[in-house]
């Protein structure tokens, strides 16, 4: 019954992510590069990455791994708030809260990411890095099977660190990145959403779920931006 359930949401899922597109035309790969550079720059009460990582570095007593730490700490409670605030509808809504849970969810741990790789010593402003933090966002699984299949060229430390930028790959990882995004906002979301059919309990599993990926994901950009030089 469990699998059967799972079957039907992720069907629904399917159905639903066309129609995403289409209530928010942003959401294409433009909105990926618009998240990570609102995340870079500042956006409302959150300052740019580089400002809120030197403020938990200067916070930690220059302790760049507890730094690292307090970081995915404060954007796990982010993406919790942000994954609450956006399923509280339930499966109802669900087409019409996901543009604002997918762009949401990128802007946080766009700015995870950028703030570990920015106290690893990295520049922010250099493309190869700024790829390099979006694939991070693929998550470790998904990177690992890309590059399997040739579709990504290297881990997100291979490529930040590449000779030169390679601006074909500017649009592969913001594509792929967008996609992955909406699968999992809706998709993985909704299968279970769909078997409980309560708002309330809709919401408590966005906040986990979205709390989970995120810290997840820092964990995977602290291995992968190895420290470049003290800051």
């Amino acid at each position: 019954m469990a699998s059967l359930k799972k079957g039907l949401a992720m069907g629904a899922a399917r159905q639903l992510a066309p129609k995403v597109t289409q209530i928010a035309p942003g959401l294409t790969q433009s909105f990926v590069r618009e998240a990570l550079h609102r995340a870079l720059v500042g956006i409302g009460p959150l300052p740019p990455a580089a400002d809120a990582a030197r403020a938990q570095l200067e916070e930690q007593h220059g302790d760049v791994d507890k730094a690292i730490r307090e970081l995915i700490e404060n954007h796990v409670a982010y993406a919790g708030v942000e994954g609450l605030a956006t399923n509280l509808g339930g499966l109802v809504t669900a087409a019409l809260v996901a543009p604002a849970s997918i762009t949401g969810l990128a802007l946080i741990q766009c700015r995870l990411v950028a703030g570990i790789a920015h106290l690893r010593g990295y520049d922010l402003d250099d493309p190869r890095v700024r790829n390099a933090i979006l694939v991070c966002i693929l998550g470790e699984e998904t990177v690992r099977t890309m590059v399997k299949r040739n579709q990504l060229p290297a881990p997100p430390m291979a490529i930040a660190t590449a000779p030169q930028h390679d601006p074909t790959l500017d649009r592969t990882v913001s594509t792929v990145l967008a996609g992955e995004l909406v699968g999992r906002v809706i998709g993985k979301r909704l299968a279970t959403t769909v078997g409980k059919r309560v708002p309330l309990v809709g919401g408590a599993v966005g906040a986990v779920a979205d709390g989970w990926s995120t810290y997840k994901v820092g964990r995977y950009a602290g291995r992968e931006f190895r420290l470049l030089a003290l800051r």
